[in-house]
């Protein structure tokens, strides 16, 4: 039985590839299960324990509302851990992630740029992200400056609302042919159109989706529309990932997203939380080993569809989610 105390997260996943994915899944599902008191609490009340765990789609996946109620970690939280922590209105609660160690957020990160896009010292990271930049602890804002750092370019920046000085700095870039990319929120993206008709079609747009109470919710499709109108654009890009989870997936077109090799998304049927399928339709559950020391394995409340080349489409997300799944845990 495994119940080891420590698991050498950089040196275990050395030779991780798709053909063991699957395995390396289930001995961090028994590492959380020993080493996770709100996960192993979780496990015990749906009375699921690694006895009777051989697949990914037998593994408990937690709830995400958990990190609203809860510290989820695996060991002890450092004194020295960062929070990551959601936005949302003055009603919510917003989710926290404690991270202990972010040198494996950032060489996650960056290992999952690189496959998708190259080096980021190849890259101007010009981050549009008001509303992030406006409070402390967002991942968003956190993985841009990683991805600045990497570059160390003299234009790298963040924005808020300085649309003019974005502009002069996007169109220098263009004329100049440096490789580009423009990080940014959905709204601000969209504001930012409305206010400049401009030609990126050597930058990569890359929108994080969300409008954040500040646009009426609009379909993807109706938004790359306006996007590559507005920008020149063949293709608008977009990022997948949340506060709760620390790899990402991209997507290059049409918000079909691919996966880094950290990460894997799975299809759970809508009213039976405990049916999970590897491709699909329903609601979309999250294996990301980066979560080594918190909780690698996620139901999510976003509805999508999950294809049998595990490349993954969300297209919306569950009413009333937050509800879902506290009552199945007393802690």
């Amino acid at each position: 039985m495994f119940n080891s105390t420590t698991l050498n997260f950089p040196e275990f996943l050395s030779g991780l590839n798709s053909a063991n994915f699957d395995e390396i899944a289930l001995t961090i599902f028994r590492y959380q299960y020993y080493n996770n008191e709100i996960y192993n609490k979780y496990c015990t009340a749906i009375k699921i324990s690694p006895l009777n765990v051989n697949s990914i789609t037998e593994i408990p996946y937690l709830p995400i509302s958990f990190f609203k109620s809860h510290i989820v970690i695996t060991g002890k939280v450092k004194q020295n851990s960062i929070v990551f922590e959601s936005s949302g209105t003055t009603a919510d609660i917003p989710s926290k992630h404690y991270i202990n160690d972010e040198s494996l957020y950032e060489n996650t990160l960056i290992s999952g740029f690189e496959k998708f896009y190259g080096s980021p010292s190849d890259y101007v990271f010009l981050a549009l992200l008001p509303s992030y930049l406006e409070r402390k602890n967002a991942s968003l804002v956190y993985m841009a400056n990683t991805l600045m750092k990497g570059s160390k370019h003299p234009n790298n920046g963040f924005f808020i609302n300085e649309w003019e000085k974005l502009r002069i700095i996007l169109e220098q870039l263009q004329k100049t042919k440096q490789k580009t990319l423009l990080l940014g929120v959905t709204f601000a993206l969209l504001d930012f159109a409305e206010q400049h008709t401009i030609d990126l079609s050597n930058t990569i747009v890359m929108e994080t989706g969300g409008m954040k109470g500040r646009r009426e919710e609009m379909t993807r499709q109706e938004i790359h529309t306006i996007l590559k109108k507005q920008f020149n654009l063949k293709q608008v890009h977009s990022e997948y990932g949340m506060t709760e989870m620390l790899s990402q997936a991209y997507s290059k077109a049409d918000g079909i997203y691919n996966c880094t090799n950290t990460l894997k998304v799975l299809i759970r049927e809508p009213n039976d939380p405990f049916e999970i399928k590897t491709f699909g339709n329903g609601c979309l559950n999250i294996i990301d080993f980066a979560n080594i020391n918190s909780c690698s394995f996620i139901a999510t409340e976003d509805i999508g569809t999950v294809y049998s080349d595990f490349s993954f489409e969300v297209k919306g997300r569950i009413d009333h989610a937050a509800l879902r799944g506290c009552s199945l845990m007393m802690a």
